[in-house]
């Protein structure tokens, strides 16, 4: 089994509410749900880290560059919203 770290959070009453909600219709648990999201936020952020890195390197991105990237983004994005939710949180663990 893997290890977990407990954490004990606060949350809004509306907001817990609707993580509920997501957890339930995703079919997992909240804990699960929590889980992905923070995982997938923090690649995000590293992405967004590397880019800048390499732009304080190479130079920033052209604007063609630019377009390309949102482009292969926005068919990424496609493919991830085309996806059941819960197929993804069954990725996430």
């Amino acid at each position: 089994m893997a290890r977990r770290a407990k954490r004990s959070i606060s949350l809004p009453p509306e907001l817990a509410a609707q993580l509920d909600r997501a957890a339930a219709e995703a079919g997992t648990s909240v804990s699960s749900w929590l889980a992905g999201t923070a995982a997938r936020r923090l690649k995000i952020e590293a992405g967004l880290a590397g880019v800048t890195a390499w732009e304080a390197e190479a130079g920033a991105l052209t604007d063609d560059e630019r377009a390309e990237g949102e482009a292969w983004a926005r068919r990424v994005l496609a493919r991830v919203v085309a996806t059941p939710l819960a197929e993804h949180h069954r990725h996430a663990r």
